[in-house]
């Protein structure tokens, strides 16, 4: 007999309304907390969103970042971001760090004399170092990258809500792009709590969540829809949980293959691609979450009407008449 692993029962009766308002009222709370902390904290913008120049610093000596501070202080370029970059891809003797350089005034980038001022001051520390890549974006390219990440983020979230309500009953519409609102304003949140930097990389995290998310909210309303045909006699509170754990088995396995694919990415795909991946662990959990507690919630306090189903036979009535 072939192997099998379950990571669930094929047959579950979880109530998912149990501590229905504990779970609503913690989605809520991240929410706010979230938006708290981009309105009080903001967003640690990248190079795409602030405007600067960004210089990748790789040499084969282990140098201190004070030691960098120490040479570049000496410039007069103001602040100046170093962070050092850590992956387990990297050669032992393989030392990378990123220098973001701010425009100075009266210039909207830094100025190709002043990043070979810099390069010159990093020699003048770190003859071995090299400098494999130089990003400058202007402040106006920036704030219109900013606005258009915005929209693309917002036209995305539309278009799912229109799909879903020609889909489905507007109820259903209503459920799924507030949990895709919740799983959008929590993810940027956490990148606010923990500054991590947010740049265009991100913003494609967050459509990809956007569709990942959506996926998953469908199939279950899906299932639901067919529910609603078959047992009409049925609470709708008990339908959608028999719903949801008929499709919990679907739900944990998409969610875990992917998590497994994404956690490999993130421990050797290096920094390049490392705050997309993280975003996308990030949204695979929280989208999964939505679809269980936020969509089906708003859902059951919108209510249904199911009268549209009463001329179609379902299983109750197959019950009834055995």
């Amino acid at each position: 007999m072939a192997f099998r692993l379950k990571l669930v029962p094929e047959k579950t009766n979880i109530d998912f309304f149990k501590w229905q308002w504990l779970t609503f009222g913690a989605s809520i709370a991240a929410v706010v907390i979230s938006i708290l902390a981009v309105a009080i904290m903001g967003l640690n913008f990248g190079v795409d969103f602030k405007g600067g120049t960004t210089i990748r610093v790789e040499s084969t000596q282990a140098v201190d970042i004070a030691t960098y501070r120490t040479a570049l202080d000496e410039l007069g370029l103001g602040e100046v971001a170093i962070t050092e970059v850590f992956d387990p891809s990297f050669r032992a003797d393989q030392h990378v760090k990123m220098l973001r350089i701010a425009p100075q005034e009266g210039y909207e980038a830094v100025t190709p004399e002043t990043i070979v001022e810099v390069e010159q001051a990093v020699l003048k520390i770190d003859p071995a170092a090299t400098f494999p890549s130089v990003e400058s974006v202007g402040p106006k390219v920036s704030n219109e990258l900013i606005w258009k990440a915005f929209l693309a983020v917002t036209a995305a979230s539309a278009g799912i809500w229109i799909y879903v309500w020609l889909r489905f009953e507007w109820q259903f519409a209503v459920g799924c792009v507030a949990a895709l609102i919740h799983d959008v304003i929590v993810t940027v949140g956490v990148f606010a709590i923990f500054q991590f930097k947010f740049d265009l990389t991100i913003v494609a995290a967050l459509l990809t969540i956007l569709g990942y998310s959506v996926n998953d909210t469908v199939v279950i309303f899906d299932r639901l829809r067919e529910n609603l045909r078959k047992f009409k006699e049925m609470p709708l509170r008990d339908l959608m949980n028999l719903t949801t754990n008929e499709t919990l088995s679907r739900t944990i396995m998409t969610m875990t293959t992917t998590a497994l694919a994404l956690t490999a990415l993130v421990i050797f795909g290096g920094d390049v691609i490392r705050g997309f991946v993280g975003a996308m662990l990030f949204g695979v959990f929280i989208g999964a979450y939505s679809t269980l507690y936020v969509a089906k919630n708003i859902v059951l306090m919108l209510g249904l009407d199911r009268s549209k189903h009463e001329g179609e036979p379902g299983a109750d009535a197959e019950v009834a008449e055995a």
